[in-house]
């Protein structure tokens, strides 16, 4: 896909490493729409920044663990744009939940956003961007399909200890993506994103001893940043001979044995 003129919304777009795809998308000449939950103030600051690199951006507020939030914030899309062509499904949670004290809200609330909310958000997009391919006109002689990509992280491909509704969740997620690609195709493409070691925890700096020490555990010796994540997302927006795949970013860390934490 030619990503100049190209519309990109992005679910948790406002604050680290959703601001740093919405950004990066925007560098390669991407417009935003940026999802937040609460970050008003920050998806504010994302936004400006965007339209500082020449490109024009939206933003609007949504739970979207709530399934009429999801049609709402489509309705704020459809009115900023009118098109799409990119969706990027970063909004997630990550609470530590030990297996045997998890409840059922607290399942039910990792899987709705984390799970249930992509694919809504999947469906939803789908249907605009099926109607957009004409206008994305072709590369060689196919049309540029759309393209989902899905963010999960390393708990996906580990079993993680206290993390029992996330990390069922975030492999859900691998899968769904798997079959967005295959059921989808061709008018759409589906991929994933795996992050490693990019962003600190909140709280932490990257100057921490224990976060230094993380970097130096896996192969390529170091910690990354999310400018490493945006370039994966621009490289799967752009490459459409791609779909279906799971990219990691990660240093290496899912070649360790358990993935450990």
């Amino acid at each position: 896909m030619k990503l100049e003129g190209a519309v990109a919304l992005v679910t948790g777009g406002a604050r680290r490493l959703g601001r740093a795809l919405s950004l990066g998308l925007a560098e390669a000449g991407c417009d935003i729409f940026i999802h937040y939950r609460s970050s008003a103030g920050a998806a504010g600051r994302t936004a400006s920044d965007v339209r500082a690199l020449g490109r024009h951006a939206a933003t609007a507020a949504a739970d979207l663990s709530h399934p009429e939030q999801v049609d709402d914030l489509f309705e704020v899309f459809d009115t900023a744009f009118g098109r799409l062509d990119i969706l990027v499904n970063s909004a997630a949670s990550f609470e530590r939940t030990p297996f045997g004290e998890a409840t059922v809200a607290e399942w039910d609330a990792a899987l709705a956003l984390n799970l249930r909310a992509p694919f809504l958000m999947t469906q939803r997009a789908a249907v605009r961007m099926r109607t957009a391919t004409e206008r994305r006109g072709t590369q060689g002689e196919h049309r540029a399909p759309g393209v989902i990509i899905n963010m999960s992280d390393m708990s996906a491909l580990a079993a993680w200890e206290g993390f029992a509704p996330h990390g069922v969740s975030k492999a859900g997620l691998l899968h769904l993506t798997a079959l967005t690609a295959r059921e989808l195709g061709p008018e759409v493409r589906a991929n994933a994103i795996v992050p490693g070691p990019i962003l600190p925890p909140p709280g932490e700096t990257a100057e921490d001893p224990a976060w230094r020490e993380k970097g130096r555990r896996i192969p390529l010796g170091r910690t990354g940043d999310p400018r490493y994540v945006a370039h994966a997302a621009r490289f799967l927006a752009e490459n459409d001979y791609v779909t279906g795949a799971t990219i990691h970013v990660d240093g290496g860390e899912h070649l360790l044995t358990g993935g450990a934490r």
